[in-house]
């Protein structure tokens, strides 16, 4: 994700209209097609069947952005992509269905037991983009302060390594610690509300 994706993100959301914007295509499949993969991986799906998810769902999207871009009550981008995501692991359970139901109906009714509940899917899809903004947000925060600041922010915030052992590690003050792990996450929380603020 480029640095200034804030700055695009609803340009980038109305360039979509364009099918042939390539740029505009390969920046989205950039944030939301690991974002849908992932969370099709971590719901049993097979690496094949993800990608076709992945897949469907952006050629749901090229299929219907630009009606949905004109109706008045489209609501947010978000929450329109968490449905096409999961239209689409429905449909691909389904299709197993199907075929599990000519060999055998263990089969079908295994693969029919796992399919998500709307609220599950979309906590899911919600989870893993929020891991995507967190990811893009410390990336750009980790570019722009000292080693040691990103150092004492990682140990105790993401590693769980106390604060006094923290700064033995870093041979520096506890107040050093609070201070720089203070500093990127406020940098961080930032960056993400900015992000939010941008769909």
């Amino acid at each position: 994700m480029n640095k200034d994706h804030t700055a695009t993100r609803v340009s980038l959301i109305l360039r979509l209209k364009n099918v042939d914007d390539v740029a505009a295509w390969d920046e989205f499949a950039a944030i939301y097609g690991p974002v849908v993969y992932r969370v099709a991986i971590g719901r049993g799906f097979q690496p094949a069947d993800a990608e076709n998810i992945v897949q469907e769902v952006f050629l749901a999207v090229a299929n219907s952005i630009s009606s949905w871009l004109e109706r008045d009550d489209r609501g947010r981008f978000r929450a329109w992509l968490l449905r096409i995501a999961r239209n689409a692991a429905v449909d691909m359970l389904t299709q197993r269905a199907t075929r599990a139901l000519g060999r055998d109906g263990s089969d079908a009714e295994a693969v029919l037991a796992s399919m998500l509940a709307p609220s599950e899917f979309s906590s899911a899809l919600d989870l893993e983009y929020e891991r995507m903004v967190f990811r893009w947000a410390a990336a750009q925060v980790r570019e722009s302060v000292e080693a040691h600041t990103w150092d004492a922010f990682w140990l105790t915030s993401m590693e769980g390594v106390t604060i006094e052992v923290a700064a033995e590690r870093l041979k520096t003050r506890t107040g050093n610690i609070y201070f720089a792990r203070s500093r990127v996450m406020s940098r961080i929380k930032q960056l993400v509300e900015q992000y939010e603020a941008e769909r």
